[in-house]
Protein backbone atom coordinates (compact mmCIF):
# COMPACT_ATOMS: atom_id res chain seq x y z
CA UNK A 1 0.00 0.00 0.00
CA UNK A 2 1.27 3.47 -0.86
CA UNK A 3 0.13 6.97 -0.01
CA UNK A 4 0.75 9.97 -2.23
CA UNK A 5 -0.01 13.44 -0.94
CA UNK A 6 -1.04 16.28 -3.20
CA UNK A 7 1.32 19.17 -3.88
CA UNK A 8 -1.03 21.43 -1.93
CA UNK A 9 -1.06 19.10 1.10
CA UNK A 10 2.72 18.93 1.14
CA UNK A 11 3.05 22.70 0.82
CA UNK A 12 0.70 23.17 3.77
CA UNK A 13 2.61 20.68 5.90
CA UNK A 14 5.95 22.19 4.91
CA UNK A 15 4.86 25.65 6.05
CA UNK A 16 3.48 24.28 9.32
CA UNK A 17 6.53 22.16 10.07
CA UNK A 18 8.85 25.08 9.27
CA UNK A 19 7.01 27.15 11.90
CA UNK A 20 7.49 24.32 14.41
CA UNK A 21 11.22 24.11 13.56
CA UNK A 22 11.65 27.84 14.18
CA UNK A 23 9.80 27.60 17.49
CA UNK A 24 12.09 24.76 18.57
CA UNK A 25 15.10 26.74 17.40
CA UNK A 26 14.05 29.71 19.50
CA UNK A 27 13.78 27.49 22.57
CA UNK A 28 17.20 25.90 21.90
CA UNK A 29 18.80 29.30 21.42
CA UNK A 30 17.41 30.58 24.73
CA UNK A 31 18.89 27.59 26.57
CA UNK A 32 22.17 27.99 24.64
CA UNK A 33 22.57 31.68 25.40
CA UNK A 34 21.61 31.32 29.05
CA UNK A 35 23.67 28.12 29.40
CA UNK A 36 20.88 26.47 31.36
CA UNK A 37 21.00 22.87 30.18
CA UNK A 38 22.18 19.51 31.48
CA UNK A 39 24.43 17.12 29.54
CA UNK A 40 24.03 13.33 29.59
CA UNK A 41 25.43 10.39 27.63
CA UNK A 42 23.51 7.80 25.64
CA UNK A 43 24.32 4.09 25.62
CA UNK A 44 26.71 4.65 22.70
CA UNK A 45 28.49 7.39 24.71
CA UNK A 46 27.31 10.16 22.35
CA UNK A 47 26.18 13.29 24.22
CA UNK A 48 22.61 14.48 24.63
CA UNK A 49 21.35 17.50 26.53
CA UNK A 50 18.18 18.69 28.21
CA UNK A 51 17.89 21.09 25.26
CA UNK A 52 17.55 18.07 22.92
CA UNK A 53 14.71 16.73 25.05
CA UNK A 54 12.93 20.09 25.41
CA UNK A 55 13.09 20.70 21.65
CA UNK A 56 11.91 17.16 21.01
CA UNK A 57 8.78 17.67 23.12
CA UNK A 58 7.98 20.94 21.37
CA UNK A 59 8.42 19.47 17.87
CA UNK A 60 6.47 16.29 18.60
CA UNK A 61 3.59 18.30 20.06
CA UNK A 62 3.67 20.77 17.15
CA UNK A 63 3.67 18.08 14.45
CA UNK A 64 0.98 16.08 16.24
CA UNK A 65 -1.23 19.16 16.20
CA UNK A 66 -0.45 19.81 12.51
CA UNK A 67 -0.98 16.23 11.31
CA UNK A 68 -2.60 14.08 14.03
CA UNK A 69 -2.72 10.97 11.84
CA UNK A 70 0.97 10.96 10.82
CA UNK A 71 3.37 9.11 13.18
CA UNK A 72 6.63 10.73 14.30
CA UNK A 73 10.06 9.10 14.51
CA UNK A 74 12.61 11.05 16.54
CA UNK A 75 16.25 10.46 17.39
CA UNK A 76 15.36 11.28 20.99
CA UNK A 77 12.11 9.30 21.09
CA UNK A 78 11.34 5.70 21.93
CA UNK A 79 11.68 3.75 18.69
CA UNK A 80 9.01 1.26 17.72
CA UNK A 81 9.94 -2.17 16.40
CA UNK A 82 10.60 -2.61 12.71
CA UNK A 83 7.45 -4.76 12.44
CA UNK A 84 5.41 -1.79 13.66
CA UNK A 85 7.30 0.79 11.59
CA UNK A 86 6.91 -1.30 8.44
CA UNK A 87 3.23 -0.45 8.42
CA UNK A 88 3.98 3.25 7.97
CA UNK A 89 3.53 4.65 4.47
CA UNK A 90 4.06 8.21 5.69
CA UNK A 91 5.81 9.57 8.79
CA UNK A 92 7.77 12.52 10.16
CA UNK A 93 11.40 11.95 11.08
CA UNK A 94 13.18 14.50 13.26
CA UNK A 95 16.45 15.37 14.94
CA UNK A 96 15.47 18.07 17.43
CA UNK A 97 19.07 19.22 17.91
CA UNK A 98 21.52 18.20 15.20
CA UNK A 99 25.07 18.97 16.27
CA UNK A 100 24.78 18.40 20.01
CA UNK A 101 28.59 18.35 20.33
CA UNK A 102 28.74 21.76 18.63
CA UNK A 103 25.99 23.02 20.94
CA UNK A 104 27.98 21.91 24.00
CA UNK A 105 31.23 23.31 22.54
CA UNK A 106 29.43 26.62 21.83
CA UNK A 107 30.53 26.82 18.18
CA UNK A 108 27.07 27.91 17.01
CA UNK A 109 26.96 25.15 14.38
CA UNK A 110 23.81 23.27 15.30
CA UNK A 111 20.35 22.98 13.84
CA UNK A 112 16.84 21.57 13.91
CA UNK A 113 15.88 18.88 11.38
CA UNK A 114 12.38 17.86 10.31
CA UNK A 115 11.54 15.69 7.29
CA UNK A 116 8.49 13.90 5.95
CA UNK A 117 8.96 10.43 4.50
CA UNK A 118 6.39 9.05 2.05
CA UNK A 119 6.65 5.55 0.57
CA UNK A 120 10.18 5.24 1.97
CA UNK A 121 11.40 8.45 0.31
CA UNK A 122 11.91 11.92 1.84
CA UNK A 123 9.47 14.39 0.28
CA UNK A 124 9.77 17.40 2.61
CA UNK A 125 12.94 18.75 4.21
CA UNK A 126 13.43 21.48 6.80
CA UNK A 127 16.75 22.47 8.38
CA UNK A 128 16.84 25.49 10.67
CA UNK A 129 19.99 27.20 11.97
CA UNK A 130 18.91 29.07 15.13
CA UNK A 131 21.99 31.29 15.77
CA UNK A 132 21.72 32.85 12.31
CA UNK A 133 17.92 32.58 11.98
CA UNK A 134 18.38 30.82 8.64
CA UNK A 135 15.78 28.37 7.36
CA UNK A 136 16.36 25.86 4.56
CA UNK A 137 13.29 24.17 3.08
CA UNK A 138 12.48 21.92 0.14
CA UNK A 139 9.51 20.03 -1.25
CA UNK A 140 10.10 17.24 -3.73
CA UNK A 141 9.71 18.66 -7.23
CA UNK A 142 9.32 22.26 -6.02
CA UNK A 143 12.90 23.48 -5.52
CA UNK A 144 15.03 24.27 -2.47
CA UNK A 145 14.98 27.61 -0.65
CA UNK A 146 16.88 29.61 1.94
CA UNK A 147 14.98 32.12 4.09
CA UNK A 148 16.89 34.65 6.20
CA UNK A 149 16.83 38.33 7.17
CA UNK A 150 17.10 39.27 3.48
CA UNK A 151 14.07 37.23 2.42
CA UNK A 152 13.50 33.94 0.61
CA UNK A 153 15.53 32.81 -2.38
CA UNK A 154 15.96 29.63 -4.36
CA UNK A 155 19.30 27.88 -3.92
CA UNK A 156 21.40 25.76 -6.28
CA UNK A 157 24.61 23.77 -6.04
CA UNK A 158 27.72 25.43 -7.47
CA UNK A 159 28.35 24.78 -11.15
CA UNK A 160 32.09 24.44 -11.79
CA UNK A 161 33.57 26.04 -14.90
CA UNK A 162 35.76 22.97 -15.40
CA UNK A 163 34.24 20.02 -13.49
CA UNK A 164 37.19 17.77 -14.35
CA UNK A 165 39.91 19.94 -12.84
CA UNK A 166 38.61 22.89 -10.79
CA UNK A 167 39.46 23.11 -7.08
CA UNK A 168 36.78 21.41 -4.99
CA UNK A 169 35.52 23.07 -1.81
CA UNK A 170 35.16 20.23 0.71
CA UNK A 171 33.11 20.71 3.88
CA UNK A 172 34.82 18.87 6.75
CA UNK A 173 34.04 18.27 10.40
CA UNK A 174 35.67 20.29 13.15
CA UNK A 175 35.54 17.26 15.45
CA UNK A 176 36.76 14.38 13.28
CA UNK A 177 40.30 13.74 11.98
CA UNK A 178 40.50 15.10 8.44
CA UNK A 179 42.69 12.17 7.42
CA UNK A 180 39.62 9.92 7.61
CA UNK A 181 38.13 11.94 4.75
CA UNK A 182 41.26 12.74 2.76
CA UNK A 183 42.34 9.08 2.71
CA UNK A 184 39.16 8.32 0.79
CA UNK A 185 39.68 11.02 -1.84
CA UNK A 186 41.85 11.22 -4.93
CA UNK A 187 45.30 12.65 -4.29
CA UNK A 188 45.34 14.18 -7.76
CA UNK A 189 42.45 16.60 -7.18
CA UNK A 190 43.09 19.98 -5.54
CA UNK A 191 40.91 20.47 -2.47
CA UNK A 192 40.00 23.47 -0.34
CA UNK A 193 38.85 22.39 3.13
CA UNK A 194 36.01 24.28 4.82
CA UNK A 195 35.55 23.36 8.51
CA UNK A 196 31.92 23.33 9.67
CA UNK A 197 29.69 21.84 12.32
CA UNK A 198 26.65 19.59 12.09
CA UNK A 199 25.97 17.19 9.21
CA UNK A 200 22.83 19.03 8.19
CA UNK A 201 24.51 22.43 7.99
CA UNK A 202 27.34 21.01 5.88
CA UNK A 203 24.73 19.58 3.51
CA UNK A 204 23.13 23.03 3.27
CA UNK A 205 26.52 24.52 2.39
CA UNK A 206 26.55 22.25 -0.65
CA UNK A 207 22.91 22.95 -1.54
CA UNK A 208 23.58 26.70 -1.68
CA UNK A 209 26.94 26.43 -3.44
CA UNK A 210 29.32 27.38 -0.61
CA UNK A 211 30.88 23.91 -0.72
CA UNK A 212 30.99 21.21 -3.38
CA UNK A 213 30.99 17.99 -1.37
CA UNK A 214 31.05 16.44 2.08
CA UNK A 215 31.92 12.89 3.16
CA UNK A 216 30.60 11.66 6.48
CA UNK A 217 32.55 8.78 8.01
CA UNK A 218 31.06 7.26 11.14
CA UNK A 219 27.69 6.53 12.68
CA UNK A 220 24.65 8.63 11.80
CA UNK A 221 20.91 7.99 11.74
CA UNK A 222 18.28 8.35 9.06
CA UNK A 223 17.11 11.55 10.81
CA UNK A 224 20.51 13.09 9.95
CA UNK A 225 20.03 12.79 6.18
CA UNK A 226 16.29 12.75 5.37
CA UNK A 227 15.73 16.53 5.23
CA UNK A 228 19.14 17.14 3.67
CA UNK A 229 18.39 14.65 0.92
CA UNK A 230 15.35 16.63 -0.23
CA UNK A 231 17.11 19.99 0.05
CA UNK A 232 20.29 18.89 -1.73
CA UNK A 233 18.50 17.01 -4.51
CA UNK A 234 16.13 19.92 -5.15
CA UNK A 235 19.21 22.16 -5.38
CA UNK A 236 20.71 19.93 -8.08
CA UNK A 237 22.95 17.63 -6.03
CA UNK A 238 22.50 14.26 -4.36
CA UNK A 239 23.35 12.16 -1.33
CA UNK A 240 24.66 8.60 -1.78
CA UNK A 241 26.46 5.98 0.26
CA UNK A 242 30.22 5.69 0.04
CA UNK A 243 29.61 2.97 -2.55
CA UNK A 244 27.46 5.43 -4.56
CA UNK A 245 24.24 3.65 -3.69
CA UNK A 246 20.98 5.39 -2.65
CA UNK A 247 20.25 5.76 1.06
CA UNK A 248 17.19 3.96 2.40
CA UNK A 249 14.53 4.94 4.92
CA UNK A 250 12.57 2.65 7.25
CA UNK A 251 13.65 -0.46 5.37
CA UNK A 252 15.82 -2.03 8.09
CA UNK A 253 15.56 -3.01 11.73
CA UNK A 254 18.21 -0.47 12.63
CA UNK A 255 17.95 3.21 11.74
CA UNK A 256 21.62 3.80 11.01
CA UNK A 257 23.15 5.14 7.80
CA UNK A 258 26.25 3.88 6.02
CA UNK A 259 29.09 6.34 5.46
CA UNK A 260 27.63 8.80 2.98
CA UNK A 261 28.65 11.54 0.55
CA UNK A 262 26.83 14.79 -0.21
CA UNK A 263 27.61 15.84 -3.79
CA UNK A 264 27.12 19.12 -5.62
CA UNK A 265 27.67 19.70 -9.35
CA UNK A 266 26.54 16.50 -11.14
CA UNK A 267 29.09 17.15 -13.92
CA UNK A 268 32.02 16.43 -11.60
CA UNK A 269 33.33 12.84 -12.04
CA UNK A 270 32.64 12.07 -8.39
CA UNK A 271 33.58 8.40 -8.56
CA UNK A 272 37.08 9.50 -9.58
CA UNK A 273 37.19 11.98 -6.68
CA UNK A 274 36.00 9.55 -4.00
CA UNK A 275 38.07 6.47 -4.71
CA UNK A 276 37.39 4.44 -1.57
CA UNK A 277 34.41 2.59 -3.13
CA UNK A 278 36.78 1.02 -5.65
CA UNK A 279 39.21 -0.52 -3.20
CA UNK A 280 37.09 -1.37 -0.18
CA UNK A 281 38.26 -1.09 3.40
Amino acid sequence: MTQTSTTEQLSHWLAGAATVAKQAGKLILELYEEQVFETYHKDDESPVTSADFAANRLIVDGLAALTPAIPILSEEGSHLTFAERQQWTRYWIIDPLDGTQEFIARSGDFGVIIALIENNQPVLGIIYWPPGDVLYTAQRGQGAYRTDQFGRRRIQVRQLANPQYDVLNVAVSRRQPRERVLARMSATRTLQLLPAGSCSLKACMIAEGRADCFLRVGPTGEWDTAAAEVIVSEAGGKIVSEQFMPLTYNQNEHLGNPNFIVLGDPNVPWQQVFTYHQSGD
